[in-house]
């Protein structure tokens, strides 16, 4: 029989996952991933991980096959998604852990998705990621562990919300609607792109890079009063609708994850993000520093 935890609402701190980790109802996940492709997140994960983690890769378990939705990291499929989380060994009463070495911006992504698929109870992002792990002082472990399949669950999406380009070319005209571009200023201002059809960003969106919810690059998030002064500033969270975008759908489940920290629970995923409005050409586009 699992045991029952009991853990922080929507993070985890390293003590608490050093003190559960061997836990038969603890799966931890290594969500390294990096912009180009490749195997670099992988990689990353076979030369040292935490102890016991398995790896999944954004762009082949988190995500759909290119074509099959909008932007380059559409959400999978309930079928395929759930063989993610059987490969990972998940049972009902199972709680994942997932981390990275960016913050959780990647990790934030197995955590929405947890949430859309009707599993929110189940999902837990390690705050401060690997380099928390390593500062204070606990191994890393290059073994990778063999688990048995677990049996497939039945999915159902929408869970939580996502929106496509004719919802989000509606919102930006709204009043009442906030849309939140997660990616970094200068990718905002169209000053550099390095993978999307063309730079800038949807006209009305606001800049809001996820990188800024932390106290350092990689590091932990924001205490709770300064990660809502950020976000009241923004307008964010007194919006009757909220829509996050990033380059492709991943790193704006960071932007969902903060605002879920401060009880917006109901903000709105664009699945197809940057690249996906980005790619129709009779979208408008704005670049520069303002929305």
């Amino acid at each position: 029989m699992m045991e029952k935890l009991s853990a922080p609402d929507l993070l985890v701190d390293v003590s608490w996952l050093a003190a559960h980790a061997e836990s038969t109802s603890v799966r931890v996940v290594d969500c390294r991933w990096y912009l180009g492709g490749g195997n670099k997140g992988a990689e990353a994960y076979r030369r040292g991980h935490i102890p016991g983690a398995l790896h999944v890769d954004v762009d082949t378990e988190l995500a759909g096959a290119p074509g099959s939705g909008p932007g380059r990291h559409p959400l999978p499929s309930p079928e395929a998604f759930a063989r993610c989380l059987s490969r990972l060994g998940f049972t009902p009463g199972s709680l994942l852990v997932a981390y990275d070495d960016a913050g959780g911006a990647i990790a934030a992504r197995l955590w929405w998705l947890l949430r859309y698929f009707g599993l929110a109870t189940a999902a837990r992002v390690l705050d401060g990621g690997i380099h928390a792990w390593q500062a204070a002082g606990l191994p890393l472990s290059t073994e990778e562990p063999t688990l048995a399949p677990a049996p497939l669950l039945p999915l159902t999406p929408r869970h939580v919300p996502a929106v496509d380009r004719a919802a989000v070319a509606r919102y930006r005209h709204d009043p009442r609607a906030v849309l939140l571009d997660a990616r970094a200023g200068e990718r905002y201002e169209g000053r550099v792109e390095p993978v999307d059809p063309r730079p800038g960003h949807i006209p009305g969106a606001r800049s809001a890079p996820f990188a800024q919810n932390l106290v350092a690059p990689g590091g932990p998030f924001l205490d709770r009063d300064t990660l809502e002064s950020r976000y009241r500033a923004l307008g964010a969270l007194d919006a009757p609708t909220l829509v996050c975008y990033c380059g492709s759908g991943v790193t704006a489940c960071h932007t969902l994850l903060s605002l879920a920290l401060l009880g917006r629970e109901d903000a709105i995923l664009y699945e197809g993000s940057w690249s996906d409005w980005a790619s129709d050409p009779s979208l408008p586009a704005a670049t520069g520093p303002e929305p």
